[in-house]
């Protein structure tokens, strides 16, 4: 399958291990992820996922496959659903994302990306979508998710091109969080996600549905959105950390 999931304490990490091809993404191993985000959602001990590659986070498409699986329409629009299914699992699951990114993160590599919350990347990694070089119009959900991240201009010119972004040009558009040494980007994703873990949950799930009905469009409270103020005030995670902070303590979510 080429997809490793492992866990230490709070945080879980999915590892693309496909090194004979650059971590070049398969039908199947699309079509894995929503399994593996449903475990992680139901792993109450996890806070965290972490998704990383190796030498590369991904090159993209498993080329091969286009002269098998994808040879025709039909079989295109089977795939689109599969890599839908993939990024919306990882959109949906309430816990953090994070992409830890090296050497190249291209076509199908960044959707996968771009699916997680938070993006680290080394300083020599390279970005690219690249259907305009295939003839094939990226997806309206995986667009606007580029969209939401980059803005429209930058979108643009990196669907309309199909050229190798820089780790440098990533940051400044925003593209990526953070960027490190290749030699420290595993220590600091491990040190952000134990902060992000040792935070409230309560917190942190709020957040993020807050800003995902944000980036949907929402610009009212509505009952949901209550819900989840009553939800937290009315929380053990409340509870405790107001009770920390009067007891000038960390709290112990």
């Amino acid at each position: 399958m080429h997809l490793v999931l492992t866990t230490d304490g709070p945080v879980a990490t999915l590892t693309i291990d496909r090194p004979a091809k650059r971590n070049a993404l398969s039908y199947d191993m699309w079509a894995a992820i929503p399994g593996i985000v449903e475990s992680v959602a139901a792993d109450e001990a996890v806070r965290v996922l972490v998704i990383r590659g190796g030498e590369h986070f991904s090159a993209g498409a498993d080329i091969s496959e286009f002269t098998s699986l994808r040879r025709d329409a039909d079989g295109a629009r089977r795939y689109q659903v599969a890599i839908h299914a993939a990024t919306s699992a990882l959109v949906s699951l309430p816990k953090p994302t994070v992409a830890a990114i090296t050497g190249f993160c291209i076509g199908g590599g960044c959707e996968l990306a771009l699916a997680c919350d938070l993006r680290l990347a080394a300083d020599d990694a390279r970005f690219g979508i690249t259907p305009a070089k295939l003839g094939i119009v990226f997806s309206l959900p995986s667009t606007k998710q580029l969209v939401d991240v980059v803005g429209p201009a930058w979108a643009k010119q990196i669907l309309y091109s199909g050229e190798i972004v820089d780790a440098a040009t990533a940051l400044r558009i925003g593209l990526v969080n953070e960027l490190h040494a290749p030699s420290s980007l595993e220590k600091r994703v491990g040190e952000l996600a134990e902060v992000m873990a040792s935070r409230s949950q309560v917190t942190i799930r709020g957040a993020k549905a807050i800003v995902g009905r944000i980036v949907e469009g929402a610009v009212a409270e509505d009952a949901a959105v209550l819900a989840l103020y009553e939800g937290s005030v009315n929380s053990a995670d409340y509870a405790e950390g107001v009770a920390a902070f009067l007891e000038k303590r960390t709290p112990r979510f």
